[in-house]
């Protein structure tokens, strides 16, 4: 009698001990969503300064699930959501972090108003991922009572392979700093060439093939176009990010008129002057201006097209192929438009070449 009651007084006490444990409800979870893009200078900040301490003070209580933003789709998704939050596009940008029904955009909001976020939350018993439709197939099914294994850590991880993805694209940063170098060569040699009446490179055949130089640059223009207006994903081969170019604010002037939609203006006007002189109309006018207006719109392109290799250098920090392949054209029409522009502008006697 005395074993058998010995052995109940021992089930007694682990039952009482282990009964704690199993009755204990599960930590808190705090589940978030955060828009990133690569080459944002915010989101690097964010994912190196601000995630890091939250990981190592919160562990599993907080679950941050990351969307990066890619290509014009994904800019779109993300200007829908933030609609949804009352957000307009011009407050809309990167990192946008969703808690629940709070919304913090920018590293500095992120920085300064997570932890305190993070904190009430899991004092009223942790938060679920937010409900927004817009978002329902993007999020993993979860619960307050279980994090997800693509919590803070994935944070890391996002970076690695972003990192890994723009290693392998190094190649178009390397092909545009050449470009741009070539674009500013250019121009100088064409000012060189205008004030002094010495033109070093010539060849009869340059002036000819200004259309067909003209219409390659349109098809790039357009196809830059369709790409601009119409959301859809940039064919980018390995070369470069086309769409995270194509997906910058700097895509639009003011905003409103598509880059590549001025390029085809362009390009079109181009086309347009140097059709003029081929009409062999007995007017000054033609003779004279449409050179020097074909030279006038390269130049201005040569220079607009130096200004977006900038922005996509060291703003950006992404380059499109099929930017600097415009900018490559447009500084080929400079140069061949050399020839007709000296000449229109200068009498035959006087020239050198």
């Amino acid at each position: 009698m005395k074993n058998t009651h010995v052995i109940l007084l021992l089930i007694l006490l682990l039952a009482l001990c282990v009964s704690p444990v199993q009755a204990q409800s599960p930590q808190p979870v705090v589940h978030a969503v955060m828009f990133w893009m690569d080459g944002c200078s915010h989101c690097e900040e964010v994912i190196q300064n601000v995630l890091p301490p939250l990981q190592e003070r919160y562990g599993a209580q907080f679950d941050l699930f990351m969307i990066e933003v890619k290509g014009t789709q994904d800019v779109d998704m993300l200007y829908r959501v933030a609609a949804s939050y009352k957000i307009p596009k011009d407050k809309t940008g990167v990192p946008f972090l969703i808690l629940g029904e709070q919304v913090l955009v920018g590293s500095d909001q992120v920085r300064d108003q997570l932890p305190a976020l993070i904190d009430d939350y899991l004092i009223r018993g942790g938060l679920d991922f937010p409900t927004n439709p817009i978002l329902a197939d993007f999020l993993p099914t979860t619960s307050l009572a279980s994090p997800t294994a693509l919590g803070l850590s994935a944070a890391p991880q996002a970076v690695a392979a972003a990192e890994t993805e723009s290693a392998l694209r190094d190649n178009g940063f390397t092909l545009a700093i050449v470009a741009l170098i070539g674009m500013v060569a250019a121009i100088l040699y064409a000012l060189f060439t205008l004030l002094t009446g010495k033109l070093y490179i010539h060849a009869a055949w340059m002036d000819t093939v200004i259309p067909w130089v003209s219409l390659i640059g349109l098809a790039v223009a357009g196809y830059l176009t369709y790409v601009e207006t119409q959301s859809v994903q940039a064919i980018c081969g390995p070369v470069g990010d086309c769409n995270a170019v194509q997906s910058s604010s700097y895509a639009r002037i003011w905003g409103i008129l598509p880059v590549g939609l001025l390029g085809a203006f362009g390009y079109i006007a181009i086309l347009a002057a140097w059709w003029s002189t081929r009409l062999r109309l007995n007017w000054t006018w033609v003779s004279i201006y449409a050179p020097v207006a074909l030279f006038g719109m390269a130049l201005f392109g040569t220079i607009f097209s130096i200004y977006l290799t900038y922005l996509e250098l060291y703003v950006i920090k992404a380059v499109c192929i099929w930017c600097i392949s415009s900018a490559v054209i447009i500084t080929l029409l400079l140069l061949l438009s050399l020839d007709s522009t000296l000449r229109a502008l200068t009498p035959e006697e006087e020239l050198e070449s």
